[in-house]
């Protein structure tokens, strides 16, 4: 699923037109610095010089985790289902993000052991619930990890024909900080020892004790993985999911906005595995949980924001549509030194 979908190419022509367009807006050449390149990526990513952020979509990915029984999280396992469900009530931060920038928000159970009730906003893969503990073999079969970015492209898909311009990504599944440090290590050779934080709320002692489960899990597959057999080997079904959404969003000409640790992880299993996607990839912000900055420096990633957040839950991207928004009016609405009479530098 990952090499199956084309990637539309972009326009360098069009490149140079909407720069140009930038660079005669009454201001100095660079002055209005990420804006400018943001709004020069949408264009390109939308193949157009009037691009839009609207309508904006956030997919939150929900699955749980063998390693949790092995001790690598501060929360039960059952809380991923009780979140799911505080999504679906509108209670959670990333429903009130959402609403206060009237994004849309569905919700995916890609992989939860818990019950969910029947819901119009609840879409379900049904692929199985919950990933195997990777400590004692691989999560995921190689045909959970192709159903799964099947069913990611599928959610990306479907928001698209609703008319979204830009797929935010989110996820919810507690002990996936975990999985995540082991896919960042398994394809891009990041130590763990830097990768594996607090997640959700681990003490010094829980880290060590994270870290010690992750180097033990690594060492059963042990040096540089395919992204693949990397999602097979440490999952989960939500970060496969999120992979999914990406390709199949970047295939769309969609803007994908990236949140923090758990959906980057994502995106550099697809940026490793479709370098082509890059211009359709935006990271909304840096993490405070300290493996994330890590995996921007490793995808060489510049991200909008830097709020200390550490959530989850597409939060980071919800807080950063607003930028887009802003970069698309600056191209559309802003005066030229021409249409405006005022005069250029010499």
């Amino acid at each position: 699923m990952l090499e199956s979908l084309t990637i539309p190419e972009i326009d360098p022509e069009l490149g140079k037109q909407v720069q140009n367009a930038i660079d005669t807006k009454t201001k100095p050449p660079g002055s209005l610095g990420r804006m400018e390149r943001l709004a020069l990526q949408m264009a390109l990513a939308q193949n157009t010089p009037s691009p839009s952020a609207d309508p904006a979509h956030l997919l939150i990915f929900a699955g749980d985790h063998g390693l949790v029984g092995d001790g690598v999280s501060a929360w039960p396992q059952e809380v991923t289902a009780q979140m799911v469900q505080n999504f679906l009530g509108g209670g959670a931060a990333a429903n009130v993000f959402a609403r206060t920038n009237q994004v849309e928000l569905s919700v995916f159970d890609a992989g939860v052991t818990g019950d969910l009730p029947d819901h119009p906003s609840l879409t379900r893969a049904g692929i199985r619930k919950g990933t195997l503990s990777a400590l004692r073999g691989d999560a995921l079969t190689a045909e959970e990890v192709a159903r799964a970015l099947s069913f990611g492209v599928a959610s990306a898909d479907a928001a698209i024909d609703g008319g979204a311009r830009v797929i935010a990504l989110g996820e919810m599944g507690i002990g996936n900080t975990s999985s995540a440090s082991l896919l960042a290590h398994a394809v891009d050779g990041i130590d763990l020892s830097v990768l594996a934080g607090p997640g959700a709320g681990l003490d010094a002692h829980g880290v060590a004790r994270k870290l010690a489960i992750l180097k033990d899990c690594a060492s059963r597959r042990s040096g540089r993985l395919d992204p693949l057999d990397a999602l097979a080997a440490f999952g989960g079904l939500e970060i496969c999911a999120m992979a999914g959404a990406a390709i199949g969003a970047a295939a769309r000409r969609a803007i994908v906005l990236v949140d923090g640790f758990i959906a980057s992880a994502a995106a550099m299993i697809v940026l490793r595995a479709r370098p082509e996607i890059r211009p359709f990839i935006c990271f909304a912000h840096r993490s405070h949980e300290p493996g994330h900055r890590v995996i921007l420096e490793s995808l060489d990633a510049d991200p909008l924001l830097d709020l200390e957040l550490r959530l989850g839950e597409g939060t980071g991207a919800l807080l950063a549509v607003p930028l887009l928004r802003a970069s698309c009016a600056m191209l559309a609405e802003m005066a030229t030194f021409e249409s405006a009479g005022v005069s250029e530098k010499d």
